[in-house]
């Protein structure tokens, strides 16, 4: 990005983005610049009462710096993103306890829609 070529990686779903970079605060201007370009350039406005900003191994100072600089809240790790928790110990089971739940609902629906009372798959004459 730009004339110094700073690398910044994104990841997009739907409306949602989060930005991977060098914590610096060259890249938070950076970041600040797409972000502006992307307004004028699309009419859209970035709701920034949604966004939050946070950087791994960076004082909670830095990161309050950054987050004035983007005038976006802090992000609280661990979060969600897409249903999954980031930044939490992905071996303890409670953390998998809300998508395990959510799986065991939608496979309980196909069941009920699918399976015979003897829990079988009933034949059908197509193919």
């Amino acid at each position: 990005m730009g004339s110094n070529n700073v690398d910044i990686s994104i990841l997009q779903y739907a409306d949602d983005t989060i930005f991977f970079g060098e914590a610096s605060m060259e890249n938070v201007r950076a970041l600040k610049a797409i972000l502006r370009s992307f307004e004028l350039a699309s009419s859209l406005k970035i709701n920034f009462a949604k966004s939050s900003f946070g950087a791994i191994g960076m004082s909670e100072r830095w990161n309050f710096d950054a987050a004035s600089c983007l005038n976006c809240d802090l992000l609280s790790i661990p979060f969600v993103y897409l249903g999954i928790t980031i930044g939490a110990n992905q071996r303890r089971g409670q953390l998998w306890d809300p998508i395990i739940k959510k799986r065991e609902r939608a496979l309980s629906k196909w069941k009920q829609r699918y399976l015979s009372f003897e829990g079988e798959l009933p034949l059908s004459s197509q193919s």
